[in-house]
């Protein structure tokens, strides 16, 4: 507003008629003043907006690697944890093969000492059946006349 107005003000005092004056222009002044400060604040801006973009760029780029990088590695985490599972299963079926040989080895010598102790009581009851019946058979021949 104080521009308009100082564009209406007279250029001289009341008076007597004089040559006229341009009013000067004020506006026009300040545009010069500026105009070469926000020419170089665009570049400035056109700047930042280049590297804005560049470093989106880059950021997608980083996140492409990251995530194919990542991808790779739950991939070999895979590969190793089925190869440990694996490792795991061979070594527990090994021990399991182990024990059951040294079960069947404890059970086959006990069986054979069962056996032995079977034989030698086997013996000594062939002795008692064999001594009772000739007893049954001598009375009951004993008791014929």
């Amino acid at each position: 507003m104080r521009d308009f107005l100082e564009r209406l003000r007279p250029s001289g005092t009341p008076g007597a008629a004089t040559v006229s004056a341009v009013p000067a222009d004020r506006v026009g002044e300040r545009s010069a003043e500026i105009e070469p400060v926000l020419a170089r604040l665009a570049a400035a801006q056109a700047q930042a907006s280049a590297i804005r973009q560049a470093a989106e760029v880059e950021a997608h780029q980083r996140k492409d690697a990251a995530a194919e990088q990542a991808r790779a590695i739950v991939a070999t985490a895979r590969r190793e944890a089925e190869a440990e599972r694996q490792t795991a299963a061979a070594t527990t079926r090994a021990r399991a093969e182990t024990e059951s040989r040294d079960l069947l080895g404890d059970a086959a010598q006990e069986a054979s000492a069962v056996a032995r102790a079977a034989g030698a009581r086997q013996a000594s009851f062939a002795e008692r059946v064999l001594t009772r019946a000739r007893a049954d058979v001598n009375d009951i021949i004993g008791g014929v006349p």
